[in-house]
């Protein structure tokens, strides 16, 4: 299992080209189809509506980014279609609607949010719900997630779709909860052979770690995250093979 090389070429719009000032709000399909337009890749984070269905939507609650308020969990995928996002005319998508909108045009870069809170166990009904949407799926997509084990629960139930790490150092204070050996234990990207990951994605102010040093000599690809400026990017294209970006319209180069 490898990563396809479309990820390796186009700049990926993180939660797609999404711009408020013109009518294009985070995770939505408006952002989507922008990107494609645009000629971009599109990372895309996953929650899982009450009734098991994989939407498209960053945080836990609704609060940030839409007019409702409360958990993405408690509310029914037609519910959750319902809710417009703030500063465009449409509901929050499911990952089956983006998966039949992109149809293989653009690669995607599915990040599954970390479900426990405390990057613990995971009881695996987003990762199964996202693995039977993506059945069948021809497109170049790959998986990623936080949670080491999200990344191995998807791979027991999608063994063939390339999966990976999201990463960084864990220097934030909203990690210190986790405590320094568990941190230490996530830095040093322990998990990567563990879980069948194929490629990192990783804070692009921490490429310079040596746990990414390793396994870029491996030939493992690194994607960072989240790139907002040429010169964020030409730093960051020193080590990274591709970027997430947001904020700024980064040059579509083909890959050598």
């Amino acid at each position: 299992m490898t990563l396809p090389a479309a990820f390796l070429g186009a700049p990926i719009a993180h939660r797609g080209l999404h711009d408020l000032t013109d009518g294009r709000p985070e995770n939505s399909l408006a952002a989507l189809r922008a990107a494609m337009e645009a000629g971009f890749g599109v990372e895309l984070d996953l929650q899982l509506s009450s009734d098991g269905v994989a939407m498209v939507f960053h945080d836990y609650e609704l609060d940030r980014v839409t007019a409702e308020k409360g958990q993405v969990k408690r509310r029914s995928a037609a519910e959750l279609a319902e809710i417009a996002l703030n500063g465009g005319t449409e509901g929050i998508p499911s990952l089956r609607q983006v998966l039949d909108l992109v149809a293989g045009r653009v690669p995607l870069l599915l990040e599954i949010k970390e479900q426990s809170r405390v990057m613990g166990p995971v009881d695996g009904a987003l990762e199964a719900a996202i693995a039977r949407d993506l059945s069948g799926y021809a497109g170049p997509v790959a998986v990623m997630s936080f949670n080491p084990a999200s990344v191995l629960a998807f791979g027991q139930e999608a063994p063939d779709v390339p999966r990976g790490l999201t990463s960084g150092s864990y220097d934030d204070p909203e990690w210190a909860p986790l405590g320094q050996a568990r941190l230490d234990h996530f830095r040093a990207l322990a998990d990567f052979g563990p879980t069948g990951a194929c490629f990192i994605s990783h804070y692009h102010e921490d490429l310079g770690d040596p746990a990414v040093a390793e396994l870029k000599a491996r030939g493992v690809p690194v994607l960072c995250w989240t790139i907002r400026s040429p010169g964020a990017e030409a730093q960051a294209r020193r080590i990274a093979d591709n970027i997430t970006f947001e904020g700024y319209m980064p040059q579509v180069q083909a890959r050598d």
